[in-house]
């Protein structure tokens, strides 16, 4: 079956086709750095590092392009919080989210794009939208004039900003000609950051680094932009509405994408709620292979309630499945009907869930052939490390508790046996009892 993708533009799902057959643009909105990542980035990287990777395995060349903001308000705000040079706060946070997507086996992305490093391409837009009439200026800076751009609010079917929106942040000034105008280009304050150019001394508003960035390495449309679902409004409608502008192409994009929100114990995540956690925090205590298999368990359009129980059966389920896949001999052979069932899965507009059943299956299916060099073919997109042999350094006093459970087992004392295994367990460690001999795994 081909490839189908559930446009938010089209609100259905479409047939992939990129614009060149086998080239594919694609880019994601990357993060604001004034503080670390947090879960919310986690899904929506994570589940994009699966969608990219599985379109490889399609054969298709993907450029990955991820923008980094490193110039905004409030990484000013944060700066001024911390007086410190605003240069030092972008460098801190930026190499964590480095750190962050590393960890997380994140390695999909070809190009990381400062919007600073493009502020001739940001004026350059600012500078046509003034040329072409859709962008006046007012004391502050440049603004867009949503009144010449008749099909604002295409994407998100609306035109008015709802509570979950993450709204622009430098679009207040009673002088603009209407309310929903948003800034291109702000013009410098007192102790601020500044560029100086044609436009004035100051620096770009939130939306248009992205067109400007895009069209620099895609040119005037491309095949794929993903994103949280919070950035549909105004954030993405901005994008389409200031390079539809420009270029006179429709669409801007074939297939908008955007991920679910992500929930902690069913209420959205929030700094002020208490309930937010950065990716660090969370790696802490799970490995970045748990996190991927709660992202791999739920579809990326779906919100995610996190909590300690979900990873908590998610631990259980992961380690199972490893310490199964862990089992399995290397007969040279593809299961292509497992390998198929896998695709038509992703196919299907990229169901993580149903595709991570299918690796349920045929670890279970003791009937099948070609079990290690499938799940090999599957775990390049999912990025498991289901097949890698973990390497445990066992020491004397657990080397003698292990003996003296076997011990047991042999004398089928089964009430020591279990109280042993307890005991281990208590340590960190967990016991698989197989027809192979007894093998042990690490739990912290």
């Amino acid at each position: 079956m081909p490839l189908k993708i559930y446009s938010t533009l089209t609100r259905k799902k479409d047939i992939f086709k990129p614009i060149k057959k086998s080239q594919v643009n694609l880019f994601v909105c990357g993060p604001t750095v004034y503080d670390y990542a947090h879960l919310g980035h986690a899904k929506t990287y994570v589940q994009f590092d699966f969608i990219v990777k599985y379109l490889r395995h399609k054969g298709f060349k993907v450029f990955y392009l991820q923008n980094i903001t490193d110039i905004d308000d409030k990484i000013i705000k944060k700066a001024n919080e911390e007086k410190k040079d605003w240069k030092e706060i972008v460098k801190k946070y930026r190499e964590g989210y480095f750190e962050d997507m590393k960890n997380l086996g994140i390695d999909s992305v070809n190009k990381y794009a400062n919007a600073t490093d493009y502020m001739s391409e940001i004026i350059s837009q600012v500078k046509r939208l003034m040329e072409k009439g859709i962008a006046y200026k007012i004391s502050d800076g440049y603004y867009f004039d949503l009144t010449k751009f008749k099909e604002y609010g295409k994407l998100a079917k609306r035109k008015i900003t709802e509570k979950d929106d993450a709204v622009s942040r430098i679009d207040e000034n009673p002088e603009k000609r209407n309310s929903g105008d948003f800034c291109l280009w702000k013009f410098k304050k007192e102790n601020e950051p500044f560029w100086k150019s044609e436009l004035g001394e100051g620096r770009p508003g939130w939306h248009i680094e992205d067109t400007a960035i895009t069209e620099k390495y895609f040119g005037s449309q491309y095949d794929v932009h993903g994103g949280g679902l919070d950035l549909i409004f105004p954030h993405h409608e901005a994008e389409i509405a200031q390079m539809e502008s420009i270029s006179g192409k429709k669409p801007l994009v074939r297939y908008w994408m955007h991920t679910g929100f992500l929930k902690i114990n069913k209420t959205k995540m929030s700094k002020s709620l208490g309930n937010f956690s950065t990716i660090k925090e969370i790696l802490k205590k799970y490995s970045p292979e748990i996190i991927r298999y709660v992202f791999a368990s739920t579809h990326y359009r779906k919100p995610l309630d996190f909590s300690d129980k979900i990873l908590e059966n998610a631990k259980l389920s992961y380690e199972r499945l490893k310490n199964i896949c862990g089992e399995i001999e290397d007969d040279g052979k593809i299961n292509e009907k497992y390998l198929s069932e896998f695709e038509k899965a992703m196919d299907d507009d990229f169901n993580f869930s149903n595709a991570l059943q299918v690796l349920w299956k045929i670890v279970r299916d003791d009937k099948a052939n070609g079990k290690y060099q499938t799940i090999k073919k599957i775990d390049e997109v999912f990025g498991l490390k289901l097949l890698e042999k973990e390497k445990i350094k066992i020491s004397k006093e657990i080397q003698e508790i292990i003996k003296e459970r076997e011990k047991a087992r042999k004398n089928k004392d089964w009430k020591k046996a279990d109280e042993l295994r307890e005991d281990l367990k208590n340590k960190g460690y967990s016991i698989d009892d197989t027809e192979h001999g007894t093998k042990i795994h690490l739990t912290k």
